[in-house]
């Protein structure tokens, strides 16, 4: 209930545009292990592969947020895939964007559904017995827009659902300079 609560109120936060966004260099890296340290009782010994390039740039982020979104898509990822499959994350620089994807070997998405789940109170399978009632993904792509960066929902070739989320890429600001 109180999981409820708290994304109703980040739903509405966000939406009325008063979910303050606090930009910082942030890793990715970073960010998403402790993601992954955030939701390890749910991971229940799950695999999750780890794909960041060496060179992938810091992102200018609210990196509360920007975790909250991998928090979000991870336990998508287990609610929804059987025990013991694996979860892949990956990221690569796209143009001027930075490109995040979380992969799952579960169902997949039903067809046709792919930009639906993202509104609030949808479900993917609406007779799901997984507990849920349809914000987490509203919260992903609310959170993401504030960023100025994009969200989509694919299904995997060979079975399984994608989710790629996109950052901008921006340039850091120069060291300082001694005088």
């Amino acid at each position: 209930m109180a999981q409820l609560v708290d994304n109703l109120l980040e739903m509405a936060r966000l939406e009325a545009g008063r979910a303050e966004v606090r930009k910082d260099w942030q890793s990715l890296e970073e960010l998403c292990g402790s993601a992954i340290a955030a939701i390890e009782p749910a991971l229940a010994g799950r695999h999750v592969e780890v794909v960041l390039p060496a060179d992938l740039p810091l992102v200018n982020c609210d990196g509360a947020l920007i975790e909250r979104v991998f928090v979000n898509l991870l336990e998508n990822a287990t609610k929804y895939t059987p025990p013991g499959s694996p979860i892949r994350v990956a990221a690569k620089v796209a143009g001027p964007m930075i490109e995040i994807a979380v992969e799952d070997r579960g169902p997949g998405l039903p067809p046709g559904r792919e930009r639906a789940i993202f509104d609030k109170f949808t479900r993917g399978h609406p007779e799901s017995v997984v507990p849920g009632v349809g914000l987490g993904l509203a919260i992903c792509r609310a959170i993401v827009e504030a960023h100025r960066g994009t969200i989509r929902a694919e299904n995997r070739e060979g079975g399984g659902a994608r989710f790629v989320f996109a950052l901008p890429a921006e340039e850091p600001p120069p060291p300082p300079t001694e005088p």
